[in-house]
């Protein structure tokens, strides 16, 4: 290729990146004022988990959405008579005090509206120092369970 060819085809591609930039630029600046759309975090609730395992048939599947002003998202479980759900604090293998209780909501447990954590809270989960569980009669300390990340 000619050193001028080269040189002319580089200052394209330039020319075309700069405007494709360009364009994504305005269209987030054009967007910012948009609420970011929340993605939760999807979680697999099982006996093996729970601090000491439980032997269990029940699982639970969970989303949370945590942010610094809100807790959101609910639990859907089987092979379990629940009798609560909660997220605590506590580090893997370790367990913890309630900090955030759920509702019951037909067949799932939800968070109630206005539902967050404290700053020490937010930090925990931040750390990985949350887990979700849901009790039953059977387990009144937890029958399943899963480490929010």
């Amino acid at each position: 290729m000619q050193p001028l060819a080269r040189t002319t085809r580089s200052l394209s591609i330039a020319v075309a990146l700069a405007a494709t930039l360009g364009a994504c630029a305005g269209y987030n600046n054009m967007m910012s004022g948009a609420p970011a759309m929340q993605v939760g975090q999807k979680l697999e609730l099982t006996g093996a988990q729970e601090v000491p395992p439980v032997t269990t048939s029940a699982t639970g599947k969970a989303t949370v959405m945590i942010t610094k002003d809100s807790v959101s998202g609910s639990i859907e479980t089987t092979g379990i008579t629940a009798t609560a759900a909660h997220i605590h604090q506590g580090a893997p293998g370790a367990n913890g005090p309630v900090i955030v209780p759920m509702v019951k909501e037909g067949d799932k447990f939800v968070f109630p509206a206005g539902a967050k954590l404290t700053d020490a809270q937010y930090e925990a989960y931040k750390n990985g120092g949350l887990y979700l569980n849901v009790h039953s009669a059977a387990h009144p300390g937890g029958e399943i369970r899963a480490q929010i990340k």
